[in-house]
């Protein structure tokens, strides 16, 4: 059988790929690739030629049988997204969940990812922590998912697009209070830029332009409205660890 390789990629800088990363890629037989455009970018650079088949949010289901499938033939295939690592609020956990379930080997090539290099670098608590992918873009959804989540002491790590920054961290400071926040954006490119302070400070600074980490202090005293630990959120929210572990890596509807 083959193995199926979940390659961590630049998620700015080319810089940052590793030489196992680029090994795995110059060696599989197919590279499964969320956006073969952007990939194919990432490959010429690198001087690869390899087949590549795309594999995205609208195909995620039917394409993980095949490549399964393919995997059980004896194929290698390397799993990318457009950035950092697959599977993260990005596609990729229904192929290797396939793979578990049927026994096909799944080795992971780790590297970059956004959320924790805007964690790392935010100053902020990082022993335990709660990355929560895309808030909801409907603005009442997503005042009730931060009530929800008012209380719990831990870091907690967002992303964000740009044409919802602004009004994301509005609600962040009516709903969660002025925290203390890292606006991390376009990490790792040119124009990077980190902004530090309570989410008052920060919000006149911020420039809604790329792609943005939200790194949010935990509560520092308890709401009597909010749950304060995990089974309580989870309970709020109806939901089993399966179910919420599915919408982590569904994007822009990740808890």
């Amino acid at each position: 059988m083959g193995t199926l390789f979940v390659v961590a990629t630049p998620i700015g800088n080319l810089n940052d790929i590793s030489s196992r990363a680029l090994q795995t890629l110059r060696e599989v037989d197919l590279i499964a690739c969320e956006d073969t455009r952007h990939t194919i970018k990432l490959l010429n650079h690198f001087g690869i030629q390899k087949p590549m088949t795309s594999y995205h949010d609208f195909n995620e289901q039917q394409k993980a049988e095949e490549l399964a499938n393919k995997l059980a033939g004896a194929a290698t295939i390397a799993l990318v997204s457009d950035a950092g690592t697959p599977a993260i609020a990005d596609p990729g956990y229904r192929i290797v969940r396939l793979c578990r379930e049927r026994g096909l080997p799944v080795v992971v090539i780790p590297g970059p990812n956004a959320a924790t290099a805007a964690l790392a670098a935010s100053g902020l608590a990082s022993d335990e922590f709660m990355f929560l992918g895309f808030l909801p873009s409907k603005k009442n959804a997503r005042r009730e998912k931060l009530t929800v989540l008012a209380n719990l002491t831990c870091t907690l790590v967002f992303y964000e697009a740009p044409h919802r920054i602004e009004t994301v961290l509005e609600d962040m400071q009516d709903v969660l209070g002025d925290r203390e926040v890292c606006v991390a954006r376009e990490l790792t490119k040119i124009h990077e830029e980190f902004l530090f302070g309570s989410v008052s400070e920060v919000r006149p600074r911020v420039k809604p332009i790329g792609e943005f980490v939200v790194v949010v202090s935990g509560a520092t005293q308890a709401r009597e409205a909010a749950p304060s630990t995990r089974e309580e959120v989870l309970k709020r929210l109806g939901m089993t660890r399966n179910q919420l572990y599915e919408l982590f890596f569904k994007k822009g509807t990740a808890l």
